[in-house]
């Protein structure tokens, strides 16, 4: 097994996690809206159902992109944690839609509220767990460059601040009897959740399309490279794409005509070694050419043409 796979599958540990947390905060935020006939409540214990059924999505996706390249996929099986994000941000868009088509209809009447210090009390309880779940997420999702981890713990803290206000909100509104408050609350959570799910779908869509890896990653890569300038040495067509984990870089070294291959196969074996290290879970592809050869100047973009 490559150290990326064993990664990989170590990544399903804290996926489980959040199939748990949402097992837990669905009942909990169910048995509050049944207590207190809150649609904000209500719009809470949904987005949590969401969070469940996206979790279950990335146990799977995160068991099938755990696995090694093979013939067929050269490249590994990281990228398809993208479809899990952009099935996730449809799943949130489909949710607010539903959360602001239940509101509307109680704008014009508002439930009384009951049982809301229970139901409160019930409703933080789930968010300390939501909170804990995010958090470890986060931290597993960035540490190893999951996408699909990091999808998960931005909506699990989505769902945190929707607690939140759905917390404060409903109270004032039982407090002053401002039960329109209720309803109001309700679409402001659809709001917030309609902005999650579509920073989730651009996410997943910039992954499909091979995005470049950050500017700031590009930067460092390059200064990598310019440290053999004084040695006659150049470079281009530079690219870059990220696949989940997985950094995939390719570049084109060009020396002197008169250097053995010997000479630059070492200064590539040197090149890649520094960039692996550098940047994390990247694969690195390296083409050595003669910087006096007009041909080698002729690849400069990043599609050559056959013209």
């Amino acid at each position: 097994m490559s150290a990326d796979s064993a990664v990989g599958r170590s990544l399903v540990g804290p996926a489980w996690v959040a199939v748990v947390a949402a097992l837990l905060t669905i009942g909990l935020k169910g048995g509050a809206y049944l207590l207190t006939d809150s649609v904000a409540i209500l719009s809470d214990a949904l987005e949590s159902l969401v969070n469940l059924v996206a979790s279950l999505i990335a146990l799977v996706v995160l068991a099938i992109a755990a696995r090694p390249a093979d013939e067929q996929h050269s490249y590994g099986h990281t990228k398809v944690e993208y479809f899990a994000s952009g099935f996730e941000g449809a799943l949130i868009l489909f949710t607010a839609l539903s959360i602001g088509y239940a509101s509307i209809s109680r704008l014009f009447a508002p439930p009384v509220l009951d049982e809301v210090g229970v139901g409160l009390a019930i409703t933080a309880l789930a968010t300390v767990i939501n909170l804990a779940a995010a958090r470890l997420l986060f931290r597993a999702g960035r540490r190893h460059h999951s996408v699909a981890l990091e999808s998960g713990a931005q909506h699990l803290m989505t769902d945190v601040w929707t607690s939140v206000g759905v917390i404060g909100g409903v109270a004032v509104a039982s407090a002053t009897g401002w039960l329109v408050l209720d309803p109001i609350i309700a679409l402001i959570v659809a709001v917030n959740i309609l902005t999650t799910g579509i920073d989730l779908l651009r996410r997943s869509t910039l992954g499909l399309i091979d995005t470049a890896l950050p500017a700031e990653t590009r930067k460092l890569i390059s200064r990598i490279l310019d440290e053999h300038r004084p040695e006659g040495v150049e470079y281009h067509a530079l690219r870059t794409r990220q696949a989940g984990m997985l950094r995939f870089i390719s570049f084109h070294i060009l020396v002197p005509g008169d250097w053995t291959v010997k000479r630059g196969h070492d200064l590539l074996e040197d090149l890649e070694e520094r960039i692996r290290s550098a940047v994390p879970h990247s694969t690195v592809f390296t083409h050595l050419e003669p910087v006096e050869d007009p041909l080698s100047w002729q690849d400069t973009e990043l599609r050559r043409s056959t013209d």
